[in-house]
């Protein structure tokens, strides 16, 4: 049904408008409308369900721009920017702002209290980084790739230590304050790649594969919600990662093994090679698709599907 509606895009155009608001609680839509944010002082989780928002609005945009509906496009990629009403300059981090356009405080970033403060199982640590739709955008609200990479080195480097009366029991697996046994912060390790450190997202992805699962009951570092835990095992382990679903464009990681071959339609073959690095080479990664270097460790859905051989150098 999801590859006709796709493919066929003249019954769409009815149904955006409808989509997105079904969900937001009449509340939270009337005072989003009214204030541009959802007020921290009258509803919880209030940041982490606005950062979702925003990625749920570039979606819809998305849809309304395969539709051609341009007037509602433009409306939801407006709406996809909210995220910046959130982010404090001077701490570093997204924070819940009162209906009178005022920070929460006192404002700690490693306090956690289940479903009544400004996060959904998790603190500010994980969710200031849940804008996948816009990490270019992020980034510059963070000041900068040196910046931005020196951010996410705080944040696998922080002491991994959690306050507050009911700590959320989902926030597990931590690297840092890095939580990989819950969803929301998933692509965090394949942000480096946006700041030109490809090299640093290896060594991250390939400290998760190696210390984060087991071949147990209990292998898991959190809990396999529609199997996502296992799902970031596998495309990891393939050496590729989608940080914005909706996007068709593939990051690239760290293989795990020497070579995987994925079979495609009309029998087509992408194979992905992993290609030891020199112990003494002092240059980033390198990747070749078809025998071409890749400039940036990014690829485009449509070339993988054509086939090929994908070679990474890994450190």
């Amino acid at each position: 049904c999801l590859k006709a509606a796709v493919a066929d895009t003249s019954g769409l155009a009815p149904c955006i408008p409808k989509y997105k608001i079904h969900d937001l609680l009449p509340a939270a839509r009337r005072d989003k409308n009214a204030l541009g944010y959802i007020p921290c002082d009258r509803h919880n989780e209030s940041v982490a369900r606005a950062l979702e928002y925003a990625y749920d609005d570039w979606c819809t945009a998305r849809l309304a721009e395969r539709a051609g509906d341009r007037r509602t496009r433009r409306k939801y990629d407006r709406m996809a920017k909210a995220y910046r009403h959130y982010f404090d300059t001077r701490t570093g981090f997204m924070r819940g702002r009162d209906s009178r356009n005022r920070w929460r405080t006192p404002f700690d970033p490693f306090r956690s209290e289940h479903r009544s403060d400004d996060y959904c199982e998790g603190t500010a640590w994980q969710w200031s980084w849940f804008v996948p739709h816009d990490v270019a955008g992020l980034m510059r609200l963070m000041g900068g790739r040196r910046t931005f990479a020196a951010r996410l080195d705080s944040l696998f480097t922080a002491p991994s230590e959690l306050r507050g009366n009911v700590v959320s029991a989902d926030i597990t697996g931590l690297i840092g304050q890095y939580a990989h046994g819950n969803e929301p912060g998933h692509h965090i390790p394949y942000l480096y790649n946006y700041a030109g450190r490809h090299d640093r997202t290896q060594m991250i992805v390939n400290t998760i594969l190696q210390t984060l699962y087991a071949n147990a009951p209990n292998g898991l570092a959190g809990n396999e919600d529609c199997g996502q835990m296992s799902a970031w095992y596998v495309l990891s382990a393939l050496g590729l990662y989608q940080v914005c679903p909706g996007k068709a464009e593939w990051t690239v990681g760290r293989p795990l093994f020497s070579e995987a071959t994925v079979l495609l339609p009309l029998g087509k073959r992408l194979v992905v090679r992993a290609i030891p690095c020199p112990e003494t080479s002092r240059h980033a990664p390198r990747i070749r698709f078809n025998g071409k270097r890749l400039r940036r460790p990014f690829i485009a859905h449509r070339k993988l599907m054509e086939g090929g051989v994908l070679e990474v150098e890994v450190l």
